[in-house]
């Protein structure tokens, strides 16, 4: 057995688009649909779904051998929430919240061993393949991915400060909260929060550092592809269910009573 080799790092390390989905409906047997279905990956929400730890596994196991990387998106930027998530196999994370530099260097201390950071040292679990793995302690590390949520007006503010970070692989702008902080609760698709968005990219671009975002509209999606986004996703599968149910719905008028 050999370290997996995280597509998703490497991809935004060579500069090459990736187009991802949200799962929050908490269900092996959806990842298991979502797998096969061509995305480059999909983020299993930890934060605003009802998800926990044996659920999130469940999960990893339905997408394993599909086209999708997995991220998880933990409930906050814990080390002990963390170092679970590790220790099952996530190799990317994209935390919450993060505000500054230091808490972005939190985040990536809890997915490295020390002397580089402060993961605890496990030896029987599924990500070192329950120990068959001999050399999983000096390597895995290199495919750790760490993404940070950009939410806030201090948070945007640090931008640079945040993608400086070594061992940051990504900024992700967390559209809904980045609005309501800046004064336009749902006003994610208002002319000012698109100028917003599109100033974060051209920033991050210059940082150096990949930038993703949720674009649950599909001309949104373009246009933040056009913006300089390096990876977003284009929905939830949550949202996907109720669209389709709508509309399918919508086609069969109801018989008039009487």
């Amino acid at each position: 057995m050999d370290v997996p080799v995280n597509a998703f790092k490497r991809a935004l390390r060579d500069d090459r688009k990736q187009i991802g989905l949200w799962t929050s409906l908490c269900s092996g047997l959806v990842a298991e649909i979502l797998a096969p279905a061509g995305y480059d990956w999909i983020m299993i929400d930890a934060e605003h779904a009802p998800n926990e730890l044996s659920s999130v596994l469940e999960q990893l196991r339905a997408l394993k051998g599909g086209t999708a990387t997995p991220i998880v998106r933990p409930a906050w930027n814990d080390p002990v929430l963390i170092k679970r998530y590790l220790d099952i196999g996530v190799q990317s994370l994209l935390v919450p919240w993060v505000q500054n530099a230091a808490e972005a260097a939190r985040a990536v201390a809890a997915t490295r061993y020390p002397p580089a950071g402060i993961r605890g040292v496990a030896l029987l679990h599924r990500a070192s393949g329950f120990g068959r793995i001999p050399d999983y302690l000096q390597r895995a590390d290199a495919e750790m991915c760490v993404l940070v949520q950009v939410e806030t007006r201090e948070a945007l503010g640090q931008l640079e400060a945040i993608a400086a970070v070594d061992g940051v692989d990504g900024i992700f702008i967390g559209p809904s909260d980045l609005s309501a902080a800046m004064g336009n609760l749902g006003g994610n698709r208002s002319p000012e929060m698109q100028a917003v968005f599109a100033d974060a990219a051209t920033r991050a671009a210059r940082a150096g550092k990949p930038i993703g975002i949720l674009a649950p509209v599909e001309e949104d999606a373009r246009r933040f592809l056009e913006m300089g986004y390096n990876y977003m996703a284009l929905g939830s599968d949550a949202g996907l269910l109720r669209t389709a149910a709508e509309q399918l719905r919508s086609r069969f008028p109801s018989a008039p009573r009487g």
